[in-house]
């Protein structure tokens, strides 16, 4: 009897210790998931064993997670990125724009390149100030035909981006291609570097802030948004 009491006592600590790793303290004020994207992000190629990298086919089962259940009222996605697989950025950004649950996005140390749109895809973006997004035309490595064909394709691509930036941001379509083709900033390449403030003036961002300033922003949507699927 005692040796089942003790299994079962056993049983319900490791619960709870792998319920604080994959959602924080039990005895925070709400119950908030954080996800983190950092370093590359990658598609449908795995990168070299030397990359640290976010992978698309775990990120998206765990916002699904997330979304369909009850106990976790928020959602904090922390960024130090920088970029990678483009189709599979978007399909990130994509699904968290679109979730019922409360979401705040912070940028710290990078939010580059596929970065940006991850980085507004929450319903509030906050940046620290040392931080810095990268901000350019669609690039893409390889073999690469010189069809026009080829420029139809990274100009769809690059409209797609711009279209879930904009409808996500307060920045205006002129000022994000202004800042994508930019030859004036960047060595050997094409576009732009903003700093915190830089982000949050040009409307790229919705605030400059830390992670307290994040969560206290989390708590507060949690508290004036209905429960999900009540």
């Amino acid at each position: 009897m005692d040796t089942e009491k003790n299994e079962n006592n056993e049983n319900v600590d490791i619960e709870k210790k792998e319920h604080v790793i994959d959602n924080g303290s039990p005895n925070s004020k709400h119950l908030i998931h954080c996800l983190t994207i950092i370093g590359q992000i990658e598609g449908h190629y795995v990168l070299g064993e030397t990359n640290k990298t976010t992978k698309y086919e775990h990120i998206i089962p765990a916002l699904v997670a997330v979304e369909q259940d009850r106990s976790v009222e928020g959602l904090i996605i922390i960024l130090n990125t920088v970029g990678g697989d483009v189709e599979a950025g978007l399909a990130i950004a994509e699904l968290i724009s679109g979730m019922k649950t409360p979401t705040v996005s912070i940028v710290v140390g990078g939010g580059h390149s596929i970065g940006v749109p991850l980085a507004v895809s929450a319903k509030k973006s906050f940046i620290v100030p040392s931080a810095s997004m990268t901000i350019h035309p669609v690039r893409m490595n390889g073999t690469v035909l010189g069809v026009p064909q080829t420029l139809s394709y990274f100009d769809k691509m690059q409209d797609r981006i711009v279209s879930f930036v904009t409808r996500n941001s307060n920045i205006s379509e002129e000022e994000l291609c202004r800042l994508m083709m930019n030859t004036q900033e960047l060595v050997l390449d094409v576009g732009s570097v903003v700093d915190g403030n830089k982000a949050v003036e040009i409307g790229l961002i919705d605030s400059l802030g830390s992670l307290g300033d994040a969560m206290e922003c989390l708590y507060e949507m949690i508290e004036n948004t209905p429960r999900r699927y009540d």
